[in-house]
């Protein structure tokens, strides 16, 4: 529970801080965008993703988290991040650009869009737990 509050609170300071100090939203999917087909990317976008892939590494190799169990097939984790991928670009935006930045904005286009992702995310669920897929 702690690792969670403290992960939330960093969230939380380093979307402040992004947006304080480069005036930029910390929307991940926009970002790893960037860094990964803008050809004059910023290079901040790529030390930001490296962060994303290196901060967890280090706390699994340091023991201070756990290695996530990956219940899926590579196949079905490429394709959901394809579908997921898809699904930003056609949203503008991904929960964390939207739910932490936008809300915190006072954005009502960004509420808009949070609570649609949490609702068909709940309905989703619905769905496979009806058809016996969960």
């Amino acid at each position: 529970m702690t690792q969670v509050v403290v992960g939330g609170l960093l969230i939380g300071l380093s979307s402040v801080l992004l947006m304080a100090l480069q005036g930029r939203i910390a929307g991940i999917s926009s970002i790893v965008y960037r860094a990964a087909f803008v050809r004059r990317s910023e290079t901040w976008t790529l030390w930001f993703v490296l962060g994303l892939v290196i901060g967890p590494a280090i706390l699994i190799a340091t023991e201070l988290a756990a290695a996530p169990a990956l219940e899926s097939s590579w196949s079905q984790i490429l394709i959901g991040g394809l579908l997921v991928g898809i699904g930003t670009k056609i949203g503008s935006g991904c929960t964390s650009g939207h739910g932490v930045c936008g809300i915190g904005r006072g954005s009502v286009r960004s509420i808009l869009a949070t609570v649609t992702f949490m609702a068909s995310g709940a309905l989703a669920v619905l769905a496979m737990r009806w058809g016996g897929l969960l």
